[in-house]
């Protein structure tokens, strides 16, 4: 005859039933002690997402099934989910956990903000899994442990998980995709960039040889118009596919941008870097008013992966630097904007006007500072662009293409008879960033703006990359570039910015 224990914990004024355990007679008997699970109950079925199993299920799939695949290889280590209720987020999220549908992973780590109780450090529930109307994720408790060891401010704080939707909204998806999965609750008390970092140092030496994947949970800007809304929610976007967790935390911090989990979030960019991950791509993006038709006041979704590329990109020459950034365009994107690069050359050099391109892609007419380089016998042929996003993507593409081959003051105009030997690159801008640690400059990642009085130079990542340039190099040339002494930039007078770039050939597609 069994024992059957039941044990009733109060949270927050409600009562969460906990799992109930069976112990024999004769352990109970000879005084065994046996640790208990005690099974976090689900907050939210019922109002966030169903409470009813199989309508749970059949929502998840039927999201699942209207996410297009992400078009990657390589080694996916962290997702970035919305966590609002399935009506506004669950078709945003539903792009994020479709790159696990074919993957095999044993955990999940979910990294999740508090929005009802502060406290310092991490909290990690250990008591026992978490339930909802699909079932229980149990925990994979020797690497909560690990992680506890390891770092002495994850611990366990009751009120962090108490009532917090941001950790359960993610479970039902992992159970959908990860049947078998067991997970790791985080729950982040503060968001400082030095909890961002040290809690990704710790995640880092501990999953590092594991099969786990990270989940940030976060929502964006809140309760803004429709435009404004899209204006905020652009500058995380572009930090995320910039691969910039420094960035993001700054322009969070200083208001530039919204994110009720941009501590996961850069958390989640910080641990993949550090194992190794090179591509960073927002998969999708949403907000409420485009559910609701109501654009007075909305709340942003995205939905983005980070992965190794095992891929070395084109003007990689040291060590195993990667070159730019990924902006998330896609190879039919970026096909299509060098065919627009070479047909505005080929028609303006044959004496036509350069052709207006039809173009349905909404990242294609997005704003966008865009560089056109032209390569002749793999030399320099001509090299002209916009820093900044005046006008959308496509058109500042036609236009750098027309100003590259016959516009540089370097190089005479191009002729027919060359137009067969010339080799085409676009390189993507991010926005310009300005910086007063030369420290932040990573050769092969960023390029250089200078700016002192009318002077000013720039000079792209790819360029210290093919030159083989250290930091203090490429400054000292951005310096001669932009007609000052080459160590102008050690001057407080001298403005000094950082851009990244997706930089881009026929070789590399």
């Amino acid at each position: 005859m069994a024992l059957r224990i039941l044990i009733v914990v109060t949270l927050a004024g409600s009562f969460l039933l906990c799992t109930s355990a069976n112990i024999s007679d004769a352990a109970a008997m000879e005084g065994n002690t046996m640790e208990l699970e005690q099974i976090r109950e689900s907050v939210i079925a019922g109002s966030w997402y169903p409470g009813n199993a199989s309508r749970l299920q059949l929502e998840v799939q039927a999201y699942l099934s209207q996410a297009s695949v992400a078009d990657f290889k390589g080694q996916l280590i962290a997702l970035i989910s919305p966590h609002a209720g399935y009506r506004y987020s669950g078709q945003v999220a539903a792009y994020a956990y479709k790159v696990l549908e074919t993957l095999k992973f044993d955990t999940v780590v979910v990294i999740a903000p508090s929005h009802r109780a502060y406290f310092k450090g991490v909290s990690v529930y250990d008591r026992g899994g978490y339930r909802t109307p699909l079932g229980v994720v149990p925990l994979d408790r020797q690497l909560v442990a690990e992680l506890k060891e390891r770092e002495s401010r994850i611990s366990y704080v009751p009120k962090a998980h108490s009532q917090e939707h941001s950790l359960e909204i993610q479970l039902p998806f992992i159970q959908v995709v990860m049947p078998e999965g067991k997970l790791v609750p985080l729950v982040m008390g503060d968001q400082s960039f030095d909890t961002c970092q040290w809690l990704a140092q710790a995640l880092a030496h501990c999953i590092r040889d594991k099969s786990a994947v990270v989940v940030a949970s976060s929502d964006l800007s809140h309760f803004h118009p429709y435009k404004e809304a899209k204006r905020l929610d652009q500058v995380v976007i572009d930090r995320v596919n910039e691969f910039d967790p420094r960035g993001l935390s700054d322009d969070l911090a200083g208001g530039k941008c919204e994110a009720c989990g941009g501590g996961p979030m850069v958390t989640a960019m910080l641990l993949a870097r550090e194992l190794g991950a090179n591509k960073s791509r927002v998969l999708h993006y949403a907000n409420s008013g485009d559910v609701t038709g109501d654009h007075s006041g909305v709340v942003g979704y995205m939905a983005a992966a980070l992965w190794t590329n095992p891929k070395k990109p084109r003007g990689q020459h040291q060590g195993d630097q990667r070159l730019g950034v990924d902006l998330g365009l896609t190879s039919e994107e970026k096909v299509q904007l060098l065919k627009i690069a070479r047909d505005v050359v080929e028609a303006c050099c044959r004496g036509g006007k350069p052709p207006k391109p039809e173009v349905v892609s909404p990242t294609l007419n997005e704003p966008r500072g865009a560089f056109v380089t032209l390569h002749k016998d793999g030399k320099l042929r001509g090299c002209i662009g916009h820093i900044r996003a005046q006008k959308p993507l496509v058109e500042t593409v036609v236009e750098m293409a027309e100003a590259a081959a016959f516009q540089d003051p370097r190089f005479p105009p191009v002729t027919s008879k060359e137009l067969g030997q010339l080799e085409y690159e676009i390189s993507v801008l991010t926005p310009l960033r300005r910086i007063k640690n030369v420290e932040e400059i990573q050769v092969g990642i960023h390029g250089i703006y200078m700016k002192r009085g009318a002077s000013s130079g720039l000079l792209l990542p790819q360029v210290a990359t093919e030159w083989g340039w250290d930091r203090v190099t490429f400054l000292e040339h951005t310096c001669t570039k932009a007609g000052l002494p080459e160590d102008a930039w050690k001057d407080k007078k001298t403005e000094i910015y950082i851009f990244s770039a997706d930089v881009f050939s026929p070789d590399d597609l």
